[in-house]
């Protein structure tokens, strides 16, 4: 039938450009899945002067904050309303109290690593997460904990998040160094250098 288009699909206005919406929570990694107990797992935060590390204890000590926000994949898939909990990554900062340098260095277990904006870590979203839904993060999503920046695509989310550097120089983490964006923001599809 000429012209025949189907049913409008009404778009969520959350929904970025590009993308589509999933009710699954697709698994996808740069390398193996690394499984750690919650006993393993530490964080480091350091600016190169001032340096805290942190065990599962001693995150869980500062009280879990919950998140409910939208999560969207460089692949093309969001997810809209997921529920996360953990710990404000400014709030760990505070408590280290590094400078405030322009850029920090994420290093996870297994050693992936992104590179960010120190304001995209402190003056929106950014947790320390360890549950998801209610539940612990299971390993292949990143538990016992990994990084949630929501407003940026999830490869800037570093799964089993071991180490944030913050730092005066840019440093391009594993995907950006294989050409993905440096900054990553959905609403601008900002997936590849030079979109």
């Amino acid at each position: 039938m000429a012209g025949f288009q189907g049913r409008p699909r009404a778009r969520d206005d959350r929904l970025p450009p590009g993308q589509y919406l999933t009710r699954d929570f697709p698994v996808l990694t740069a390398g193996p899945t690394e499984v750690l107990s919650p006993d393993e797992w530490q964080l480091t935060i350091t600016d190169g002067t001032s340096t805290g590390t942190f065990d599962w204890d001693g995150l869980h000590a500062f009280g879990l904050e919950t998140l409910t926000t939208d999560i969207h994949c460089v692949t093309h898939w969001s997810k809209l309303g997921t529920t996360w909990r953990g710990v404000r990554v400014s709030t760990l900062f505070d408590v280290v109290g590094v400078d405030d340098l322009p850029y920090a260095l994420v290093t996870s277990y297994g050693g992936y690593t992104t590179n960010l904006q120190l304001e995209d870590l402190v003056e929106r979203d950014a947790m320390i997460a360890v549950e998801f839904e209610g539940e612990p993060l299971e390993s292949e999503h990143g538990g016992p904990a990994r990084l949630l920046v929501p407003h940026l695509y999830l490869w800037k989310s570093a799964k089993w998040v071991s180490r944030i550097d913050l730092v005066e120089e840019d440093t391009p983490g594993f995907w950006e160094a294989a050409g993905y964006h440096n900054h990553g923001d959905p609403f601008l599809e900002q997936r590849y250098h030079g979109d």
